[in-house]
């Protein structure tokens, strides 16, 4: 099995994914705290860049409200966790079960009643203002005033409450976006990675060769839900607080899926790319105005616009493509 997920990588490839995979294992030994945040961060949407990558680079549905599952997930583990004292790991599950739940409405609405390209797009986009709507006046959840989680110390690590340090947040990241770069490999080498594709590049060619359309459109977006779910998890017990303007809104969904619009839509390296792009860059300009002593409000604003137009201008199909030829890392066969 591992031999067929392997066809076709060149050994380069495999030698600088080994290299990149030791370096972020060792980067919190000499690491401060402020570049273990900014790695976590990194990590962070790489992850989600990833999940987001299945449902519109794989299969072609563009979501611009993904942010309704990364609130979803947030919400329903925090608050067993904060009510009941359920691990999140418990509520992990419930998390998964509402999103997926989610994502299956709106796909079910959408592809059932043949609501396509942006008019799916507006429809994910209502699904995740109505979220922020509704968790703003949802007393259960603290509404507008906020779900704060209790924070015992940061000197114990207790993997199963989801309480200790950065670093270990860092390494839990870590091994989410390891797990989701290889799940994804395996996705698109897999029979329904073909489909996706194919469903991608034209549904109509697609449903003449027999493809069931409903099917794995629905499959993409049920599990692009899922694993968002659990970065909600993750978001929610690193920052400890959770607000229904801040994670629900359409701002939240567009700085979700930058990275792989940056890295390159379709590709397994591009959400990595784009977020280590997007974010580490943004955080050096950010560090280093405020050295000079220069405050700009809005600058990560700024430089993500930039990049978005610099991409979309001389790389329209994302960074890493053309790098990956320079490097001499395309696949072959």
């Amino acid at each position: 099995m591992i031999g067929r997920l392997l066809q076709g990588v060149p050994r380069r490839g495999l030698a600088m994914l080994a290299a990149l995979l030791a370096f972020l294992v060792v980067f919190p030994a000499f690491a401060s705290g402020y570049l273990l945040s900014v790695g976590f961060l990194i990590l962070y949407f790489a992850y989600v860049g990833q999940a987001w990558n299945i449902m519109m680079g794989f299969a072609g549905q563009l979501s611009l409200g993904h942010s309704l599952y990364v609130g979803l997930g947030a919400y329903a583990a925090a608050a067993l966790y904060v009510h009941f004292g359920l691990s999140p790991w418990i509520g992990l599950a419930a998390s998964i079960a509402v999103c997926a739940l989610a994502g299956a409405a709106i796909g079910f609405l959408a592809f059932r009643f043949g609501v396509a390209g942006v008019y799916f797009a507006i429809l994910t986009i209502a699904f995740a203002e109505f979220a922020r709507i509704g968790f703003d006046h949802f007393a259960w959840v603290r509404g507008s005033s906020g779900l704060f989680l209790p924070v015992a110390n940061y000197a114990e690590n207790d993997l199963w409450n989801l309480r200790g340090s950065p670093r270990m947040f860092y390494f839990l990241m870590l091994g989410m976006t390891a797990g989701a770069f290889v799940l994804c490999h395996a996705l698109l080498r897999s029979r329904m990675g073909y489909y996706w594709r194919a469903i991608r590049e034209s549904p109509e060619a697609a449903q003449a060769l027999g493809i069931n359309l409903f099917r794995y459109k629905m499959i993409a977006v049920v599990l692009s839900a899922a694993m968002t779910s659990l970065a909600g998890v993750v978001f929610a017990f690193y920052y400890n607080n959770l607000f229904p303007e801040q994670i629900f809104h359409i701002s939240r969904s567009i700085e979700l899926i930058l990275g792989p619009i940056i890295g390159g839509i379709g590709t397994l390296v591009g959400p990595l790319v784009g977020a280590l792009l997007l974010t580490g860059l943004a955080e050096f300009m950010g560090e280093l105005l405020l050295a000079l002593g220069v405050d700009v409000p809005g600058v990560k604003q700024v430089f993500y616009g930039i990049c978005l137009l610099l991409v979309v201008v001389f790389l329209p199909h994302g960074v890493w493509p053309p790098l990956a030829r320079v490097l001499g890392l395309e696949r072959k066969g």
